[in-house]
């Protein structure tokens, strides 16, 4: 007999037997959210319950650390952002854009994952199961030890997990199953949320990795409660333009690893490849120089990525001019925008600005402050970037320069890539040559650092 469903408003933690708009104690909107009604467990069981716990005790210093035991996934870029590869007993969400590549990818870390020797479960809730044999025959993904399960039923599929006792398990997606003890359709609030609880308190019990996969809303977030992305350990986002070839993999939470790397891959007709070189990847270092383009080396975690960044500044037409920004924050680049008007005496009230980060990249890091300014004073003044420059610093209201942070790394990277200084503001200490052969040249304000950077007329 199935289980009788209650709403509980997420605020005040009120019950309602049905589902209302307002919460009839708090009166907040949208804040009931269906889940199982509790049983009410008797004095005996919860005795039994408490005399477990307390058997379960164990010191910390005799409790062995599960991050010693990683499991490589196969995809380098994909261990990177992970942390050093999966965690056995963790459970990942992966979320992205319809289309973006999640099923390709995960069918991918299955497949090199059960080539290592180890056994892999592929639970598939939105395709059948000659499907996603069709798909794995395309990106070479039909090894031995990648078991298929095709169902929508949460107890089925949770009893293929422990029948199996795979190293992996995959399921795509959380939205699809539904439990047989829940009333409520697949995909709908208290579904998701009891699917993840249940997987969650699998993958705990065991040594199994369980990977979701997730849809996203119109806002870009995991569909489904709040509670999705606390229950999992990892929630990893695979972004990038549904009709272009670059995906970038990060990181929103990982409780084993940083939340600052960033994985590059490229979407090709046999899947998703690793790219080898993600700094050459996204900038054209072979072309000259033009005006409205400027290079900067930005860190993602621990990794250097030289990017280009591109502005066009032309004459507004009719109406107020624009402000257009891919890849970087607009609000950013109108602070941006007034710095160089008040400091730099290039006012660009009357033009429309447009601002892109090539290759598709998204970055926040303060130290692209620099390359921005450079790019659009460059395309202002149709003056190029010296040939073999970057630039990395952070801009002050007040016109000045802060250090970048890192600058050797940087000039590293930027040196390897064929590039010979490296424009930013002031350093401690006196820099001049690097041993790469290389040189940091310094400014302590944007004229300064515009001087040396662009072309002379």
């Amino acid at each position: 007999m199935p289980v009788r469903s209650i709403y509980v408003c997420q605020q005040c933690g009120a019950e309602s037997p049905k589902w209302a708009g307002q919460c009839p104690s708090c009166a907040g909107w949208n804040t009931l959210v269906e889940t199982v009604a509790p049983s009410g467990p008797t004095r005996a069981a919860a005795q039994r319950t408490r005399e477990r716990a307390t058997a379960s005790i164990q010191p910390i210093g005799g409790v062995s650390s599960a991050e010693a035991n990683r499991l490589a996934s196969g995809m380098g870029e994909v261990d990177r952002v992970l942390g050093g590869g999966l965690v056995p007993g963790s459970i990942v969400l992966f979320g992205g854009d319809p289309g973006i590549g999640k099923s390709t990818l995960l069918l991918q870390l299955a497949a090199r994952v059960a080539g290592q020797g180890a056994a892999v479960l592929y639970i598939t809730g939105e395709e059948s199961t000659s499907q996603v044999r069709g798909r794995a025959e395309r990106v070479g993904a039909v090894v031995d030890g990648l078991g298929l399960v095709a169902t929508t039923e949460l107890e089925q599929a949770m009893a293929a997990i422990e029948s199996t006792a795979p190293a992996l398990a995959v399921v795509d997606s959380v939205q699809t199953l539904a439990s047989g003890e829940l009333a409520g359709p697949a995909g709908s609030v208290g579904q998701v949320r009891e699917v993840a609880s249940r997987l969650a308190e699998l993958a705990k019990s065991g040594q199994t990795c369980v990977a979701l996969v997730g849809h996203v809303t119109k806002e870009g977030t995991v569909a489904g409660p709040r509670t999705l992305e606390h229950l999992v350990d990892a929630v990893i986002y695979l972004e990038g333009e549904r009709l272009g070839s670059t995906r970038l993999i990060r990181a929103a939470k990982n409780r084993f690893g940083s939340t600052d790397e960033v994985g590059v891959l490229e979407m090709r007709g046999d899947g998703l490849v690793e790219v080898a070189d993600a700094s050459r990847f996204f900038i054209e270092s072979e072309q000259p120089p033009v005006a409205g383009s400027a290079v900067t080396i930005a860190l993602e975690g621990s990794r250097p990525l030289a990017v280009e960044i591109q502005a066009l500044v032309a004459p507004a037409g009719y109406g107020p001019p624009r402000r257009a920004t891919t890849g970087i924050d607009v609000s950013r680049v109108l602070m941006l925008v007034a710095v160089l008007a008040r400091h730099a005496g290039l006012n660009l009230t009357g033009h429309d600005v447009y601002v892109n980060v090539a290759g598709g990249l998204r970055i926040d890091e303060p130290a692209a402050d620099l390359a921005i300014a450079a790019a659009l004073a460059s395309s202002l003044r149709e003056r190029a970037v010296r040939p073999g420059t970057v630039l990395a610093g952070e801009l002050s209201l007040s016109g000045r320069l802060r250090v970048a942070g890192r600058a050797d790394r940087r000039l590293a990277e930027a040196t390897r890539l064929g590039f010979e200084r490296l424009v930013t503001g002031p350093q401690r200490g006196e820099h001049g040559p690097a041993s790469n052969g290389g040189s940091i040249v310094t400014a302590g304000d944007i004229r300064a650092a515009l001087v040396a950077s662009l072309t002379e007329e």
